[in-house]
């Protein structure tokens, strides 16, 4: 797999296009595109924009990839995953959820399962494009901010990601309980009786 990266990284934004590609297609590459998004932007900040761009780009058909392959064959996934009791509450805790759990770990440089998470919006029937929306809302903010941090800060980047670990899940937690609120509030006005 190592060559594999080598191979693709010489290929410059086709090269991240490609890993991104495969990387949220479900092949796992650990941090791979994002360390390629930084790398290029330390050695050639004119490009850092593009070489986001590549990434945001291969992350959204690699990741409406997997999608679609939930989407056929998500629901027997899902059966022998989560069976009996688990089941339901795991689908009715991601119908209220469910787009939260792909965004937060979707924008988030640190180690957090998606996978899974994008073979049940596939499975659940989560409509293609606001699935493609939630990506793209969380890969540009993450593959462009790495590339200006790889741009200003070149090598210290990922010593300085790092350092931030702590600071970057307390935010995915704020994060994520806010966005959780907001879903219970708008929830909770869409079922209550509309007085005239």
């Amino acid at each position: 797999m190592k060559k594999i990266v080598a191979v693709l990284t010489s290929w410059g934004p086709l090269g991240l296009l490609v890993l991104a590609i495969l990387d949220s297609a479900g092949i796992p590459l650990p941090a791979a595109v994002d360390a390629l998004v930084v790398a290029t932007a330390a050695l050639n900040p004119p490009s850092a924009y593009l070489d986001a761009a590549m990434a945001v780009l291969g992350s959204a058909i690699g990741s409406m990839v997997l999608f679609y392959i939930g989407r056929k064959g998500g629901q027997a996934y899902l059966d022998r995953v989560a069976a009996g009791g688990r089941a339901h509450r795991f689908r009715e805790w991601f119908q209220t959820y469910g787009l939260i759990t792909v965004f937060i770990p979707a924008l988030l440089p640190i180690p957090m399962p998606l996978k899974v998470f994008v073979l049940s919006a596939g499975a659940l029937g989560v409509k293609p494009l606001n699935y493609l929306l939630v990506v793209l809302a969380a890969r540009i903010p993450r593959y462009f901010g790495l590339a200006y941090l790889g741009s200003q800060l070149g090598e210290h980047t990922m010593g300085w990601l790092k350092a931030h670990v702590w600071h970057l899940f307390v935010f995915a937690a704020a994060l994520a309980a806010a966005l959780a609120l907001a879903v219970r509030l708008v929830s909770r006005e869409s079922r209550s009786p509309k007085h005239p």
